[in-house]
């Protein structure tokens, strides 16, 4: 594959497409295969929990990848040999994106209708079978939606969160070599992401990319003027992603309103960096910006602004503008939920294939079954492409 401009060139031309897979999911195998087939779709960027394991996995793919991009060229999808960013989202304090639901099974009257189990999209509530000799969360597939608090009659599911150790950040960018970072935060956490941000910081040169993560509140817009004098010089692309309904693509169209109405708000700000939309978005997010004359059109829409602030490092465009600059449209969608949700049935698929042998359960890959692998690519393609049609 070829090196790492052309993710660069689609968050500058408005066209950038963020895979979400979850700050805290970590289902090893659906995280290979959504990372292998939105790379094969033409996918910027690749976003995982900040978990060995899991960028092990994410990066196996990436490389898998390398193998049927010429195959995807010739289907007609997206890649063009390029390799998307690798990004692992971190939290400078308790957030819906880092938390796993938790309930004890023993506790559920025999008679209930299992509602939590139907609601669930990831599929991470189980109750024991024949086959199966368990009943509650799957933990690695939960990703903290929590759609399945409300739902239980009983009252007996509860979240467990978790906030990332600063110390144990740096040590893990510097080991595996990620591309870019992700930082949850939000309004009132300044010192904590100032904390987040000094063990980060002396490795900055290492990431061609950093996002911001906060949702709207009070005092908003100020605290991410706070948050952008603690980085400053940013010596990397930078990305105000505009979270507006946290994992709730999947549900409906009208989620996505939120974050688009976030997302003009941060552009009216005129903050420095690219504004990208995340939480709530799906298949009508990209129509919808464009109806609203928001999403980028293929130009340099950016203006210049602020002009004391650092360069790109040498490892962006360098036909970029000066950062910082302040966006005046939307530079890309970052999807979660619905994107893995529009590859669960190809996923399901995939893992009822999986081989029972002397009790040892061999995970079956997705390019090891070439049908699956074309349809989940297509799947993806069918949403990449949105953004990408403009180019």
């Amino acid at each position: 594959m070829t090196d790492h401009l052309d993710p660069l060139l689609s968050l500058k031309e408005g066209h950038w497409f963020k895979l979400i897979c979850g700050a805290s999911f970590q289902h090893l195998p659906a995280v290979r295969s959504l990372t292998l087939a939105y790379t094969l779709a033409g996918a910027d960027c690749i976003d995982v929990a900040a978990d060995p394991a899991v960028i092990a996995a994410a990066r196996e793919a990436l490389q898998v990848a390398t193998k049927f991009a010429k195959d995807a060229k010739e289907r007609g999808f997206g890649n063009t040999g390029k390799s998307p960013f690798l990004m692992v989202s971190l939290n400078d304090g308790e957030d819906p994106h880092f938390r796993k639901a938790k309930f004890d099974s023993t506790e559920c009257p025999p008679d209930c209708h299992r509602p939590c189990e139907r609601i669930c999209p990831a599929r991470a509530i189980k109750f024991s079978n024949i086959q199966e000799d368990f009943s509650g969360v799957i933990s690695e597939k939960c990703y903290g939606c929590g759609r399945c608090i409300p739902a239980c009659p009983y009252d007996i599911i509860y979240t467990s969160s978790y906030v990332s150790t600063p110390e144990a950040i740096a040590p893990l960018i510097l080991s595996t070599g990620v591309d870019a970072v992700e930082i949850h935060t939000k309004v009132g956490r300044l010192t904590e992401f100032r904390r987040l941000w000094q063990a980060i910081s002396p490795w900055t040169e290492r990431l061609k990319l950093v996002a911001i993560s906060c949702p709207d509140g009070e005092g908003m817009i100020d605290y991410l003027h706070a948050l952008y004098d603690a980085i400053a010089p940013c010596n990397c692309a930078l990305i105000w992603q505009t979270d507006g309904r946290p994992m709730s693509g999947d549900i409906g169209d009208g989620t996505t309103l939120a974050t688009v109405k976030l997302g003009q708000k941060v552009l009216a700000a005129k903050l420095p960096g690219y504004v990208q939309l995340a939480g709530g978005t799906n298949s009508y997010t990209v129509a919808k910006l464009r109806a609203m004359g928001l999403l980028g059109n293929g130009k340099d829409t950016g203006t210049r602004g602020h002009e004391d602030g650092g360069n790109c490092s040498s490892n962006s465009l360098s036909a970029s503008p000066r950062l910082p600059f302040s966006a005046s449209s939307i530079s890309g969608v970052a999807y979660g939920s619905y994107a893995r949700v529009l590859l669960s049935p190809i996923l399901e698929q995939l893992e009822a294939r999986e081989v029972n042998d002397a009790s040892v359960k061999t995970t079956v890959r997705l390019e090891e079954e070439p049908e699956l692998l074309w349809q989940a690519v297509g799947l993806a393609h069918s949403l990449v492409s949105q953004l990408k049609s403009q180019q």
